[in-house]
């Protein structure tokens, strides 16, 4: 069985050119460090708040930092297929 997920790359991005680390994101998001792993993994969609809190620490915009690109499970066995969602 495969598993079709939504990722957000521009957002992994984004943490990684202002350094801030996940467990410092998610505490000043006011959530749980896990909760924000599931939003960056595609297993959690986040709320229209989480969205817009993000996009204000990361001073980023919205649309720019929550493009979605879909992965399927089954890359990880080799079988590559991107699907990129505007």
């Amino acid at each position: 069985m495969t598993l079709n997920r939504d990722i957000y790359p521009n957002l992994k991005l984004r943490m990684y050119t202002t350094g801030i680390r996940q467990n410092r994101l998610a505490r000043m998001l006011g959530i749980h460090e896990a909760s924000l792993s599931r939003i960056m993994n595609g297993f959690r969609e986040p709320t229209g708040d989480i969205r817009v809190h993000l996009a204000e620490i990361l001073q980023s915009d919205p649309d720019w930092l929550f493009y979605k690109m879909q992965i399927s499970d089954d890359m990880a066995f080799g079988d590559n297929h991107l699907v990129a969602h505007q």
